[in-house]
């Protein structure tokens, strides 16, 4: 008897964009659900986008209904003042599905762009045209988008092994 599929949100933190891929796996087979990105108006206070990037993942998750999340991980910017807004929405990332009692994994870009296309310094060209392969129907209209179900699919691909690991 083959186990039920995993409905996994994967999470691409951005303040101005931030991506989101749902996917589904069953055994090897994976599965396109939906993707999108949640828009932060620049014109508001750092609160109030970062609210709307929490009431933006809220409502995908309550759309969707994942039983996991996976988000990708903060790199560094030359620009502290930068890095220092990703980490606040990356909170916000990780936050949203914490409320919702999902488990979260994150993920190195790395990792994910050498899980996906097989290189750790792929260019988000090939990141989109890899999602394209593995998850024919899916039509991620923004790299944000794939992006995010790249992130999934990293997931989808390691679970197992963190699954085990949680074990020993």
């Amino acid at each position: 008897m083959s186990a039920p599929p995993i409905r996994i949100l994967g999470i691409d933190p951005g303040l101005r964009n931030t991506g989101w891929g749902v996917i589904e796996t069953q055994g090897t087979r994976l599965s396109f659900i939906s993707c999108g990105r949640i828009r932060s108006d620049g014109a508001l206070d750092m609160g109030n986008r970062l609210r709307q990037l929490h009431e933006g993942l809220m409502q995908v998750i309550a759309d969707y209904a994942p039983h996991e999340a996976a988000v990708e991980e903060t790199f560094v910017n030359r620009d502290p003042q930068s890095t220092l807004k990703l980490g606040q929405a990356r909170g916000i990332a990780l936050m949203a599905p914490a409320l919702a009692g999902l488990e979260i994994a994150e993920y190195a870009a790395n990792l994910v762009k050498k899980t996906v296309v097989g290189a750790g310094h792929a260019e988000k060209a090939q990141i989109q045209m890899m999602v394209r392969v593995l998850l024919p129907a899916s039509q991620a209209s923004s790299a944000d988008a794939a992006d995010a179900l790249a992130v999934a699919i990293c997931h989808a691909q390691h679970r197992g092994a963190r699954a085990l690991k949680a074990l020993a």
